[in-house]
């Protein structure tokens, strides 16, 4: 029967159903196969309790605003920003574009938000200069899924939903390694830059380096907004969350006046869509989930192997990395969260393993995910933002999976590549 219902599954992705189709009736299919004595209303309940917990407010408010900045004008002001220090210098342009990402990212949270906002302005520029499509788009889809590790990530409030963690404390430790990939990435596009002898581009003085600097010194203020507020004890997520919709509103309509009154119902609109899908996810993960736990179909498929790693929390921390990087490569990240970590939980505690340094591993695999072939959805939203087919996305991909794993390894051989902040911020 479960096989059954994972082909049946996969057919329906195959045939093109969205995410939460396949997940409701595979649901279903063991409810009333296994459990007939069970209600459909059991399982509708499942779902809208998995959309309850408070703090998947801050979601939405996070959505809209990185739907109002990539309207507005941040995205270009730290672009500019970024590209006045490092623009003439070896690989300026495609450090410039990792470093924006990882920028966007601390002020948007949302990888599709950086791959539109980012992207549009720098692969034109880059094929200009002579770097190759296949790698532009690569490093653009990667270096945009910083944004699920740099604060304030969507991925890091469902963890937290989903293992009763901290979200706050999720936040600071995911800067570490989105830092560290950053860095890797940079380092990368350079030796790229110099192999394939892209001129450096035109210095920028020290008058347009300061204009840039007043420029972005706005925008760089919503990541003190969001962990200044947290990590002062002043907001908590959710209200932090509130409040970076308040700053985007006032920077982008009165101080850039980039967006327009006019404007706001079809932001309001985006942001609606973008959170139903979201939401919908949650639930219908949450229901999935309940159901293979009642079926004991994770007890089946992963105990015995939780049993031989539990006492050793290194081998526990590479089960839960290749589990997550599987699942990720297949389904939402949104989804993996909900339905694995109840099955780790229990693992994890009895381990003495940080719950948080676990969550970051989490939320990086979910970083890997959204850019690996075969569904990583960051690769379908560079597809119909460059307009380019699915083998020309994923054709440069291959070296930036390389050093996000290796980024996995780093940081389970060294957890305080994450928990060093966290530990200041919170201990």
């Amino acid at each position: 029967m479960l096989a059954l219902t994972f082909v049946l599954m996969f057919l329906l992705l195959l045939m093109g159903f969205p995410m939460m189709v396949p997940l409701i009736i595979g649901a279903l299919a063991i409810l009333v196969v296994s459990f007939p004595e069970v209600g459909a209303n059991q399982l509708i309940q499942q779902m809208v309790g998995g959309v309850r917990p408070s703090v998947l407010v801050a979601v939405p408010m996070f959505i809209l605003a990185a739907d109002i900045m990539t309207k507005g004008h941040t995205a270009n002001r730290l672009l500019d920003l970024v590209h006045a220090f490092v623009g003439h210098r070896r690989g300026g342009l495609p450090i410039t574009t990792a470093v924006s990402c990882t920028l966007f990212g601390a002020v948007s949270g949302s990888t599709q938000a950086t791959v539109v906002a980012i992207g549009t302005a720098l692969r034109p520029k880059m094929l200009k200069a002579g770097y190759k499509d296949s790698f532009t788009m690569a490093l653009l889809v990667n270096a945009s899924d910083v944004a699920l590790l740099i604060p304030p990530s969507i991925a890091a409030i469902i963890y937290g939903v989903a293992a009763n963690v901290s979200v706050g404390e999720m936040f600071i430790a995911g800067i570490g390694p989105g830092i560290l990939i950053m860095v890797m990435f940079s380092i990368y596009s350079w030796w790229i830059s110099k192999r394939w002898n892209i001129p450096l581009g035109e210095r920028v003085g020290w008058a347009g380096r300061l204009r840039a600097i007043r420029g972005a010194i706005l925008p760089m203020g919503f990541p003190v907004v969001v962990l200044g507020g947290i990590y002062s004890g002043l907001f908590s997520p959710t209200e932090a969350a509130a409040m970076s919709v308040f700053y985007a509103l006032i920077i982008e309509m009165l101080v850039f006046r980039s967006v327009k009154f006019s404007d706001l119902p079809g932001i309001a609109l985006s942001t609606g869509l973008i959170t139903a899908v979201v939401f919908i996810l949650v639930g219908a993960g949450q229901a999935f989930s309940w159901v293979i736990s009642l079926a004991q179909i994770p007890t089946e498929i992963l105990g015995p192997m939780l049993d031989h790693v539990a006492a050793n929390p290194t081998h526990l921390l590479i089960l839960i990395a290749v589990s997550y990087f599987v699942a990720c490569m297949f389904v939402d990240p949104i989804v993996a969260i909900f339905v694995l970590t109840p099955i780790f939980i229990p693992a994890i505690n009895a381990s003495g393993v940080d719950p948080i340094l676990v969550g970051t591993l989490v939320v990086l695999q979910s970083a890997i995910g959204s850019a690996t072939p075969p569904f990583g959805y960051d690769i379908f939203t560079a597809m119909a933002v460059f307009r380019r087919p699915y083998m020309e996305i994923i054709k440069g991909t291959p070296p930036f999976i390389v050093m996000l794993l290796a980024t996995t390894v780093l940081l389970i051989m060294f957890p305080q590549i994450a928990l060093f902040l966290r530990d200041l911020a919170f201990r």
